[in-house]
């Protein structure tokens, strides 16, 4: 390090040598800059600096002042109007409350199945806020119309899912009844205004939907067949192929025949208010008579 030294001075001390113009001139104006500088600070403490200076300061305190003022008149910082209450108000009432007190308004309409149409549920700004007039207030109503829905899938569906299905897509589940079929509380058809519904179909949001479903006893009943005139041999074949058995015999007349004999009556008989029993029942039969 110290080797890199010497060369360094030997080297400045060459062009010194070499080039003595340059560095007069520059002795020169390191003083002269030395000179002004005291200059500058000296001017600092002089009573021409302090008053132009607190010059200005008072100029730019103008500047301010007026700025912030003009600004307060532009925007009429702290007139305005409260806004009026128009929540529960039907949109025509709300419209003119606004209207005549210089507010424009804006509406967004929501459904919902279980409020009045056209009543204003939100608003924004909230009542009573302090706004400028001309202000939009944002207002909230409840819509007229229902929105259009599409039927969901619920083929084969339990009575529990298809309830919980239509109550997500908005709908409602209306009267239930029932038919003969294996499965039990399970849906077979939907009604809508006394025509069946498909996935797919559009109905509108919030309608009832009746219900289909199975009772569960279709496959456990079967055909109580006719076996009036037929005689006892044939009678249990009948019931045999039906899936049915036969009950007590019992005998009009003095003849125990239980080949020739036919059936006079059976119970349970077939009429108009009873067509099925459910499998395995016992039919009682009566053999003789007219």
């Amino acid at each position: 390090m110290f080797k890199y030294r010497v060369k360094l001075r030997s080297y400045l001390a060459r062009l010194n040598f070499l080039f003595p113009y340059f560095s007069i001139k520059f002795e020169i104006k390191l003083a002269y800059n030395q000179k002004h500088m005291g200059n500058f600070f000296g001017y600092l403490t002089t009573k021409t600096f302090r008053t132009n200076l607190y010059w200005a300061l008072a100029v730019l305190l103008a500047f301010l002042l007026i700025t912030f003022y003009s600004l307060r008149f532009y925007t009429h910082h702290g007139e305005g109007v409260a806004v009026p209450k128009l929540k529960g108000l039907t949109i025509e009432s709300a419209i003119q409350v606004l209207e005549s007190q210089g507010f424009r308004y804006q509406i967004d309409s929501v459904y919902q199945p279980n409020q009045a149409a056209g009543i204003v549920i939100e608003q924004d700004p909230d009542p009573n806020t302090n706004v400028k007039l001309n202000r939009t207030i944002y207002l909230t109503v409840i819509t007229r119309l229902s929105p259009i829905v599409r039927f969901p899938e619920l083929s084969n569906k339990t009575y529990l899912e298809a309830e919980a299905t239509l109550s997500n897509f908005g709908l409602k589940v209306g009267d239930t009844t029932y038919v003969s079929d294996v499965a039990k509380d399970v849906v077979l058809q939907f009604l809508f205004r006394g025509r069946a519904l498909q996935a797919g179909d559009e109905i509108p949001k919030g309608s009832v939907v009746n219900l289909v479903l199975g009772d569960g006893l279709g496959a456990s009943e079967v055909d109580i067949p006719d076996l009036v005139g037929l005689t006892l041999g044939e009678a249990r074949m009948a019931l045999s192929g039906s899936s049915l058995k036969v009950g007590i015999i019992s005998f009009q007349g003095s003849s125990r025949d239980t080949i020739n004999l036919k059936i006079s009556k059976q119970s349970p008989a077939l009429s108009d208010s009873l067509s099925k029993v459910p499998i395995g029942s016992r039919v009682d039969l009566v053999l003789g008579g007219n």
